[in-house]
């Protein structure tokens, strides 16, 4: 390629025969072949390529399809090189010929070496260019993390609500359940039956003893059945009450005869008293359920943000694990990903700031999730020492890294998810926490059986900004 060639490019009208022989000498020609690659989209623009004839197409990937977005097919048409400027820049579209040609290929370096000798003031225009558009990217992505932190908190709000709502219905039935056992027990104190009689019914209901599991459903109605039946034969006339507690805690037609030897004639009020008092039991076991869950949930947030403690603490890496698989327990659910826990027994306790972990967790987890096949959804976590360094591995069940994009996933702004799911901060975030604020590594270990990252961390503290 000669200079004569370059002249008729009203793109390089300004440059002097000297300066397009200084350009030809730091590029190289390349050829334009139809159906050849010459760029490929999210690669480093380390080359900026100048048309001089032929015709490239320029396509993207949108989803699952390529969309083309443009042409080159006019003398001074460029695409990328935009590492003269912007480390992080990659190519926009993949560049492919369509029509035979050439283009001069010249490394992003040596351009950025040109445009300063020739046009200093304008090198430092297009790096501010660049260097803003950098920072409103950046602002933009942090608005996406704040929108994935609502998310959370939703799904955090779905997990209080369930045992929420379970205390409150085990109240509203607990204010029932307690109304009917002093009515019932008013009436036996009415005379209707003796104090021994009372103390007797007692020591028999101290001997039911509710079943361990969840009874078969078809036992349970049968058994409902049978003592609806005995009820009514007995002149018991709220049978639909009492049989349903009755049967739940196991208690079969036999001790009912017991019971009704005691009672005489106080059956009705005497077994009402009995079911009310299961009843209330049940009910009390189901809201000391529900509170306790709502109590862990809350433990669990605290431990994730840690609003509580100072920000360099001694802390349980397993704790801080188990505190973010809660906070992605609705997605979890929602992806139907089942969990296998595998923590070393003697994991000790490591010097770090616990906020900023529990970040890379929800980070390594969530992208995790994200990469799982439909038919294999496995989530493995596993953590162990070694020597004076503690290893958490994440685990996937995808379809594994290829080795180009494993050695790319720890930049910024880089993501293989599709439009509007990924943002390219996640591992670039991940990566400066572990390795830049303690003094640890983190990699990826990807093959055809899923993908594995792998955090070490000092069991003292390390280095930190």
């Amino acid at each position: 390629m000669r200079v004569q060639d370059l002249r008729p490019i009203d793109l390089l009208a300004g440059l002097s025969d000297e300066q397009l022989g200084e350009l030809l000498a730091a590029g190289t020609e390349v050829p334009i072949e139809p159906d050849v690659e010459l760029f490929h989209e999210g690669d480093h623009a380390d080359f900026w390529f100048l048309l001089v004839d032929g015709a490239i197409e320029l396509s993207r990937t949108v989803g699952r399809e390529q969309a083309v977005v443009g042409r080159m097919d006019l003398p001074g048409r460029w695409s990328g090189g935009f590492r003269a400027w912007d480390e992080h820049g990659v190519y926009l579209a993949t560049g492919r010929g369509t029509a035979a040609g050439r283009v001069l290929r010249v490394p992003a370096t040596a351009l950025r070496e040109r445009a300063d000798a020739w046009f200093p003031f304008g090198g430092h225009l297009i790096a501010g260019l660049y260097g803003t558009a950098r920072r409103i990217e950046s602002t933009v992505r942090q608005r996406e993390s704040l929108v994935t932190l609502g998310t959370l908190a939703a799904g955090l709000a779905h997990e209080i609500n369930n045992p929420a709502a379970a205390a409150t219905r085990a109240v509203d039935a607990l204010q029932d359940a307690c109304g009917s056992l002093l009515s019932s027990l008013e009436r036996l104190a009415r005379g209707e039956i003796s104090a021994a009689q009372f103390v007797a019914l007692d020591e028999l209901r101290r001997q039911i003893t509710p079943p361990a599991g969840p009874p078969d459903p078809l036992a349970l109605a049968d058994l409902e059945d049978a003592l609806s039946d005995w009820l009514a034969g007995h002149g018991v006339a709220k049978d639909w009450v009492i049989a349903p507690p009755l049967a739940a805690a196991g208690v079969g037609v036999q001790w009912c005869d017991q019971a009704a030897a005691i009672l005489g004639d106080a059956v009705a009020p005497g077994l009402e008293w009995v079911a009310n008092t299961l009843s209330a039991t049940t009910l009390l076991g189901e809201l000391k359920d529900s509170t306790r869950r709502i109590s862990e949930l809350v433990a669990a947030v605290r431990s994730y943000s840690q609003m509580d403690r100072g920000s360099l603490q001694q802390l349980d890496v397993t704790e801080g694990l188990e505190s973010t698989l809660v906070m992605l327990g609705h997605k979890l659910r929602e992806e139907s990903v089942t969990v296998e826990r595998d923590y070393g027994a003697d994991l000790p306790r490591i010097e770090a700031y616990a906020g900023e972990l529990n970040q890379v967790w929800t980070n390594l987890i969530d992208n995790a999730i994200d990469a799982m096949h439909d038919d294999d959804r496995t989530l493995r976590v596993c953590t162990r020492r070694a020597d004076e360094r503690v290893v958490v591995e994440i685990a996937d069940t995808g379809e594994g890294m290829p080795p180009e994009v494993a050695a790319r996933a720890f930049e910024a702004f880089y993501s293989t998810k599709d439009v509007g799911k990924g943002t390219g901060l996640g591992l670039d975030i991940a990566r400066r926490i572990v390795v830049e604020r303690h003094a640890g590594t983190i990699d990826i270990e990807s093959g055809g059986n899923g993908t594995v990252l792998r955090v070490t961390l000092p069991i003292r503290a390390g280095r930190r900004e």
